[in-house]
């Protein structure tokens, strides 16, 4: 019998940023309050899942939107630098137009602004496979950033990787499921258990 296997890649919650940065990779960016109940919003709809395996992006962020679900499913949380946020030129700045951006805006097919969408799909589809192995026949949660997962899922499907960042279905504390028999994907689920706190459609990284 085929053993079936799910990794669900969680994007963290809602991020205390009263500035408005793009903060990207930078530090010290932790969780909301509202931010918090989505995390634990989160390991309530976990409870009684067959997990068996627990990673995360090494940003604060997403460590603390692991560990409600890793406490309840009495899981260790490890942590994968694949997982991690994409590179940006924007990061620490406010994203706006003028003469010193336009030539990192140029080219949104790579994009010129940061780190190429190929490079972003490969990594991450490099650590959905080493955590589909970790789980096999079992489930596992890898907790990430909206970008990386929504590029996973395009890359996956065999959509092109550039897009409009406005349509991308990765809301914060959402998860996007891929369900494999084998080593062979069957099919992608997506679910937001946290909707009912509020909105979670920013863009935030």
């Amino acid at each position: 019998m085929t053993e079936r296997t799910t990794v669900h890649f969680l994007r963290h919650g809602e991020v205390h940023n009263p500035t408005g940065v793009l903060y990207g990779r930078l530090p010290g960016f932790k969780l909301s309050t509202l931010g918090e109940q989505m995390a634990e919003a989160v390991a309530k709809s976990l409870v009684g899942r067959d997990i068996t395996h627990v990673v995360s992006s090494p940003l604060d962020r997403a460590v603390q939107t692991a560990q409600p679900s890793a406490t309840a499913l009495g899981l260790p949380i490890e942590t994968d630098l694949r997982l991690i946020e994409s590179e940006n030129w924007f990061e620490g700045r406010s994203v706006g137009f003028g003469p010193r951006t336009w030539p990192k805006l140029i080219n949104p097919f790579r994009p010129s602004w940061g780190e190429p969408y190929k490079h972003i799909a490969q990594r991450m589809r490099d650590a959905l496979h080493d955590i589909r192995d970790a789980a096999r026949g079992h489930e596992a949660l890898a907790v990430s950033h909206q970008l990386p997962i929504w590029e996973l899922r395009l890359f996956l499907t065999g959509r092109p990787l550039w897009h409009d960042p406005r349509k991308r279905q990765c809301a914060l504390a959402s998860l996007t499921s891929f369900r494999y028999e084998g080593t062979s994907l069957v099919g992608i689920d997506y679910s937001e258990p946290a909707a009912h706190l509020g909105p979670g459609k920013g863009l935030g990284a």
